[in-house]
């Protein structure tokens, strides 16, 4: 903000960072469970290993629980008074 960006740029570009590093982690994990819920076909009773609404419900919990984990930093960061940040840094 000391360089003259809004708030809301401030606000955008740390969410910007934190649900890039969620959304790579959430791809990684989504194509991993495809291949490991094979090994778990034995032991689940009445779903089948790749059951699209499991895998949307818990995608959805996992990217809520990421925006809200993100948004507090990030509101945190647009208060911050440039110039106490500048003299500290």
């Amino acid at each position: 903000m000391a360089l003259g960006a809004g708030r809301g740029d401030v606000l955008w570009m740390v969410l910007q960072q934190g649900l890039g590093l969620v959304l790579a982690g959430l791809l990684l994990g989504i194509g991993a469970s495809f291949f490991l819920s094979r090994l778990m076909a034995t032991v689940l009773y009445g779903v089948p290993p790749t059951d699209p609404l499991t895998f949307a419900v818990v995608v959805l919990t996992l990217l809520g629980v990421a925006v809200g984990a993100c948004v507090l930093p990030a509101r945190r960061a647009t208060s911050i008074n440039p110039v106490i940040a500048l003299r500290a840094g």
